[in-house]
């Protein structure tokens, strides 16, 4: 599943393209994702201005005055900048088109997701849709930091990676995230979240921060169904300390790293150097 690097990478590669632009037609090839595709879509975005883009945990927003387009790219999702006349793939679900600039002829904002667990929902102007609701704070903002995990950690026997997982306490450390900071930070992911100490927690949220601006920057994670928006895949997988590498020596201590399942996600962590 495409994580917040990844859509952050989606975000930043379509701004350039649709920012002040108006949205002349929607095409709709099917007429439900995950969920039903709400009619405001068809009704109210044509004619509206993109004002603003925004990325809220791994949900996309694309702001208009009469409001706003919610997307997400589900497991196998992908958003592509296109000419208008661009070849039809089967998965290829849905088309925003907007205007031509003087400097740029009509484009589309296509979305593929041969799984179909994406959605494109609606968010009326003022309003926050109940998918956001309850969401925690972001990972790469002030509002998040050790003593938020420590405060909302006390008292939970979750083990601590489920715990960093969940988009309560905070929004898009998903499961590949979560493995490389809990490395980093040397906690073991099956321990007690209200095990942890303000210290530990304190190394952790500074190294999720760290790991997820870095992917940010290199473009993402690369996983099997995606690609950036131009079609080139991302770097960072490369660069993996712990997920993924059950069996292979830690980089740090040489001990094989070891797997298990929790939360019916794969872990992978070093035994010498996480505890």
């Amino acid at each position: 599943m495409p994580e917040l690097p990844e859509v952050e990478t989606t975000r930043r590669g379509i701004v350039p393209h649709l920012i002040g632009r108006r949205i002349t037609s929607i095409t709709l090839r099917r007429l439900d994702l995950r969920w039903p595709i709400p009619r405001e879509i068809t009704e109210q975005l044509p004619g509206q201005r993109i004002d603003d883009i925004e990325r809220r945990a791994k949900y996309l927003l694309l702001h208009t005055q009469a409001g706003s387009a919610l997307l997400h790219l589900g497991m196998s999702g992908m958003l592509r900048v296109l000419p208008p006349d661009a070849p039809l793939g089967k998965h290829d679900h849905f088309d925003i088109a907007v205007e031509a600039t003087a400097t740029s002829g009509e484009r589309v904002l296509r979305f593929t997701d041969p799984r179909r667990f994406g959605c494109l929902l609606w968010q009326p102007a003022g309003d926050t849709h109940e998918l956001l609701a309850s969401l925690g704070p972001e990972p790469l903002t002030d509002a998040f930091d050790g003593d938020v995990l420590w405060r909302r950690s006390r008292g939970r026997k979750t083990a601590v990676k489920l715990f960093l997982m969940d988009n309560a306490v905070v929004v898009g450390v998903g499961n590949i995230y979560a493995s490389e900071a809990l490395f980093a930070a040397g906690i073991d992911p099956r321990r007690a979240a209200g095990s942890v100490s303000r210290e530990r927690y304190a190394r952790l949220a500074t190294e999720v921060k760290r790991i997820l601006a870095w992917a940010i920057e290199r473009g993402g994670t690369t996983l099997r169904d995606f690609l950036n928006p131009d079609g080139a895949p991302g770097y960072f997988f490369r660069e993996l300390n712990a997920y993924g590498r059950d069996g292979e020596a830690c980089c740090t201590c040489g001990t094989p790293i070891r797997q298990i399942v929790l939360g019916q996600r794969s872990t992978f962590w070093c035994p010498r150097c996480q505890r």
